[in-house]
């Protein structure tokens, strides 16, 4: 193939057409990808998050009669589910995420694997997981994990190459892990899952503002609207970051206010949201890929960080 100057060609080999051993190892680390276990890993710490705060939500926080077997079975059941909707998400996008560099040499996308096996292979691990966590843990949970594969996928995906409110639509099942495992820990929803619900649907905004503006002519290549076309593109990317980080710092101080938390929690919680803050108007006024890239950065640190401080709150 005809290479730039300076860049040597290089051709995709086909997983089939590959050693049997190096066939097989490749096969297994593309069908790994698939599962987007990046993503995957937020989803496990705001489940257990979500299921943590739920058991110890009206018992003491202690861990002689913690039920770990019970965690292990939330966590594996809204794993597989989500793995199941990141694969199948990657087969419904395969032509588009072939447009973008960020996601070309996903397996689809770059013809590594064939599309009906990832398709069985994402409907296999959807099917096994909603039911995985109905028989192990309870209807509620797998209820709330169904509902979220359904709507990521019949409304987010789609929406995606029609209207830049994409964002608010997806935000909606993307805050759904803690109420998974709130409601694997008590088998309810309270007033305190919500606040983790809502603290996860704002963070989602600067987050994916961050994300949609580094790669923003990547997404206009393939045709997808996260953003809108010309000058507003700018606005509506610092209104939805700063607005949403803004709404985020008195719903992340809430838990002190209805839940009882500790000042310290308080206090932290606070800078930390503040700080979120920072970085967001800092994209919002300066519009650069390096503002983006800090605030991608600084959102992968504030959630966890800010999950952690709730679970250490109650022990």
């Amino acid at each position: 193939m005809a290479t730039e100057p300076g860049i040597a060609a290089f051709e995709v080999t086909p997983v089939a057409q590959q050693p049997c051993p190096m066939h097989f190892y490749a096969a297994v680390a593309d069908y790994w990808a698939l599962t987007k276990p990046e993503i995957n890993f937020l989803i496990v710490i705001a489940t257990f998050t979500g299921f943590y705060l739920g058991y110890t939500d009206r018992r003491p926080a202690q861990f002689h009669g913690f039920p770990f077997l019970l965690l292990i079975h939330t966590l594996l059941g809204t794993l597989l589910v989500a793995s199941g909707t990141g694969t199948l998400n990657q087969y419904l996008e395969r032509r588009f995420d072939a447009q973008m560099r960020r996601t070309a040499r996903r397996p689809l996308a770059a013809g590594r694997l064939e599309p009906s096996p990832a398709l069985w292979f994402g409907i296999l691990m959807s099917l096994a997981g909603s039911i995985y966590l109905a028989a192990a843990v309870n209807a509620l949970a797998s209820l709330l994990a169904i509902l979220t594969l359904v709507s990521y996928l019949t409304l987010y995906t789609p929406l995606k190459r029609k209207t830049p409110l994409c964002t608010v639509v997806g935000a909606l099942p993307g805050a759904m892990p803690p109420l998974i495992g709130w409601a694997a820990a008590s088998g309810k929803l309270s007033s305190e899952a919500w606040v983790l619900y809502a603290m996860l649907f704002l963070w989602q905004f600067p987050h994916f503002m961050a994300i949609a503006w580094m790669y923003r002519e990547d997404y206009s290549r393939a045709g997808y609207l996260v953003l809108p076309r010309g000058e507003q593109s700018g606005c509506f990317m610092s209104w939805q970051a700063l607005v949403a980080s803004l709404a985020l710092i008195p719903v992340s101080l809430s838990p002190t206010v209805i839940g009882g938390a500790g000042h310290i929690l308080f206090v932290l919680t606070g800078v930390l949201s503040s700080g979120f803050f920072y970085y967001s108007a800092r994209l919002a006024f300066q519009r650069s890929n390096a503002a983006a890239r800090r605030l991608l950065m600084a959102s992968i640190i504030y959630l966890p960080l800010a999950f952690f401080l709730m679970v250490l709150d109650k022990l």
